[in-house]
């Protein structure tokens, strides 16, 4: 294809915008992790669950719909019949479901060795979730600063436990470096006079970037062993776009040319989530599965603080 021959050069790493799930992960096995996903049941959380479970890890796919998730559960286990997949309900846009799946988990006694906080919501009309608080923020750094927060003894433990590096992966998006002005809108998360879709998107994003950034300044000085960073999939074709009509379209139809595909879009976050490579990186940015330089905000530490105890007042 077109965007093979244009986007194939090799980074660093030895692996390009056109590597697929398959391709960063050969030959490494994640047998004896568990993995949880968020948005495991489409796009590339379903190819990034799948991937890792092919390598061996037990993966559990955190899913809004359960009957969705369990088709590609039964997709993964015809491939492999001897993967260990489990679908458990999440919806990232309320803190009860939130709190509900964590509790689900904790109770059931597995390690936590890999969570990727995958799922998102894409420049959707203004909306508030059950809490209250702006549908794109909640769902996309609310509910995932949340469950990270639940899960994070889970994860301490089974790292000192096991000796074995903890690994956080916060999905992103290009799309940070278009947030609101002044980064995040602390005073007007809520404020649907001044709402812009594709600004709101990108404030969530770079949220995820900063709590990324914030737990490895925090996971340093407390010496744990969990690495946490952060990552652009690339422009997939997804659904993503689906309350922008004409902007689908272009995206479906000549976007085919140049956007990825689910394989090529989970590779970075399975070469951030396994790679030997990224051993012991943490607080790092990574794009086409290769480290890569975030916007200026993303690196402001300070705004990662204040947003650090700002979710914590919003889950608390």
């Amino acid at each position: 294809m077109m965007s093979s021959w244009l986007f194939g050069r090799r980074g660093p790493s030895g692996f390009s915008w056109s590597s697929t799930a398959d391709q960063v992960t050969e030959g490494i096995s994640a047998a004896g992790l568990t993995a949880v996903v968020t948005g495991a049941s489409s796009g590339i959380g379903a190819e990034t669950a799948r991937t890792l479970a092919l390598r061996g890890a037990h993966v559990v796919m955190a899913v809004r719909s359960v009957p969705a998730g369990e088709t590609v559960r039964d997709r993964v286990l015809a491939e492999a019949p001897g993967a260990k997949v489990d679908v458990m309900e999440l919806d990232l846009s309320s803190t009860a479901s939130v709190r509900a799946f964590a509790s689900q988990f904790i109770d059931r006694g597995l390690p936590l060795n890999i969570l990727i906080n995958n799922a998102g919501v894409m420049a959707i009309p203004f909306a508030l979730s059950k809490d209250g608080i702006e549908m794109q923020f909640a769902t996309n750094h609310v509910g995932h600063f949340l469950l990270t927060h639940l899960l994070l003894d889970t994860m301490k433990k089974t790292s000192r436990e096991s000796n074995v590096e903890g690994r956080i992966v916060n999905v992103s998006s290009e799309g940070h470096r278009f947030s609101y002005r002044e980064g995040i809108r602390f005073d007007k998360i809520n404020d649907e006079s001044v709402y812009s879709s594709f600004g709101a998107y990108g404030q969530s994003k770079l949220a995820n970037i900063l709590h990324a950034n914030e737990l490895a300044r925090r996971f340093k000085e407390e010496d744990v062993n969990i690495t946490a960073n952060s990552l652009h999939p690339g422009s997939i074709i997804t659904n993503l776009l689906r309350y922008h009509s004409i902007v689908d379209a272009l995206h479906r139809t000549i976007g085919k040319l140049v956007l990825k595909n689910a394989q090529q879009g989970a590779a970075t976050t399975c070469y951030v989530a396994l790679h030997p490579q990224v051993k012991g990186v943490s607080g790092k940015y990574f794009c086409d599965s290769n480290l890569y330089e975030p916007s200026d905000k993303a690196k402001d530490m300070a705004l990662a603080k204040r947003l650090w105890d700002f979710s914590i007042e919003l889950i608390t």
